[in-house]
């Protein structure tokens, strides 16, 4: 969500409370310094009409009204911010709906598939049976079981499952060309130096890191690890703190995930997941829109065709986009990118329109090149 405003807002609230605070101490310290120059006069003998002149002096500076003046901006500032809060972080998701119809069974399926990846069985076999569908495989479900248990394991720092994983599936994960395996190893080697002994570490290092030695991308780590033993005790005051790092361990388990998933014909993230993910990356775009525009709200239910750019991250781009570059459409299976005798690209729908259905040559608009429509060829990314 766009937090800009709620910043803006914050800002305002902080600042306000910058110059209440200020005017508070400044009020009290004037105060404090009537208050101190009268008891003086009293101490000296001459306390005639002393307290009629402090009260006629605090009448002047009215320090009630002062800090009233002061509380009602801070106030002010402060019923604006939860507003700001609710309207940013609580809008109102139901104008960007779209009542179309949704496959029901693959719906199903990417609940019920997230809840075995997330080691929910029960919750998973309750779903399945409440909404009668078909059980995945159960080599599939032993297989998520497998893992969860890999990484439950690795949350107590047992690396034991996962270097037994790795190793029977080596060769596999070099085809990949995944340094999972480097970086179980190195976890080990940083766990058994750490409570064990140096010559333990070493004697571990030359049985795994060996194979490793000769790739000039692994050796400078397997350097580092070596030389990390020179503070073993002390690896928190050297050079090499790096590797207390819990976001090694977070690392290797979300690569041990990921590979676990590929090998096992599944997609690294769960589809669930990445669209919800993807999802809350556009909703602001299509929540601003449509309040700016809410005329189009009537419209939005049947548009085939985004009127506005969405722009998503590179993780969630899977497949190839073509936009038209003279009508600044998408290409679709009806209007799908051709390749001109020059070299451009434009897409089906446009060659139709500049060559009128193919009854004339067109120049293509990048180059002076004359174009025979017959004479283009459909794209496929």
């Amino acid at each position: 969500m766009e937090l800009k405003n709620v910043k803006d807002a914050f800002d305002r609230v902080t600042k306000k409370q910058k110059l209440c605070y200020s005017k508070t101490h400044e009020v009290v310290d004037k105060m404090s310094q009537e208050i101190d120059k009268a008891l003086k006069t009293i101490q000296e003998d001459n306390h005639e009409s002393v307290v009629a002149d402090l009260k006629k002096t605090f009448e002047e500076i009215a320090p009630i009204n002062l800090l009233e003046a002061s509380q009602k901006e801070i106030n002010g500032v402060l019923t604006k911010y939860p507003k700001a809060l609710d309207k940013t972080l609580n809008p109102d998701i139901s104008t960007a709906y779209r009542n179309v119809k949704f496959d029901t069974h693959t719906v199903h399926q990417i609940l019920a598939q997230f809840f075995y990846r997330q080691g929910m069985y029960d919750v998973g076999d309750c779903f399945i049976s409440e909404t009668g569908e078909v059980k995945p495989e159960s080599s599939v479900t032993k297989a998520f079981m497998e893992m969860n248990m890999i990484l439950e394991a690795m949350k107590e720092r047992d690396l034991g499952p996962a270097l037994k994983w790795v190793a029977s599936n080596s060769d596999k994960l070099k085809e990949a060309k995944s340094d999972l395996e480097l970086k179980l190893h190195s976890l080990h080697f940083l766990e058994i130096a750490k409570d064990k002994t140096s010559e333990e570490a070493i004697n571990y290092a030359r049985k795994h890191f060996a194979t490793y030695s000769a790739d000039s991308c692994c050796f400078p780590e397997i350097q580092k690890l070596m030389c990390s033993l020179l503070w073993n005790r002390n690896l928190n005051k050297s050079p090499y703190s790096e590797f207390l790092s819990p976001v090694l361990w977070t690392n290797a388990a979300k690569e041990l995930t990921r590979q676990y998933c590929i090998l096992l014909g599944e997609s690294p993230e769960s589809p669930l997941s990445v669209t919800v993910a993807a999802g809350s990356q556009v909703l602001p775009t299509f929540l601003k829109y449509l309040n700016v525009l809410p005329e189009k709200r009537k419209e939005w239910q049947t548009m085939e065709q985004l009127l506005v750019p969405v722009e998503l991250s590179e993780e969630y781009r899977f497949y190839s986009v073509f936009v038209c570059p003279v009508s600044k459409e998408h290409s679709s299976e009806d209007n799908p990118p051709m390749r001109l005798a020059c070299g451009h690209v434009l897409c089906k729908q446009s060659i139709n329109r500049m060559s009128r259905n193919g009854s004339r040559s067109f120049k293509c608009p990048y180059c002076p090149t004359d174009i025979d429509a017959s004479q283009c060829k459909q794209l496929y990314f």
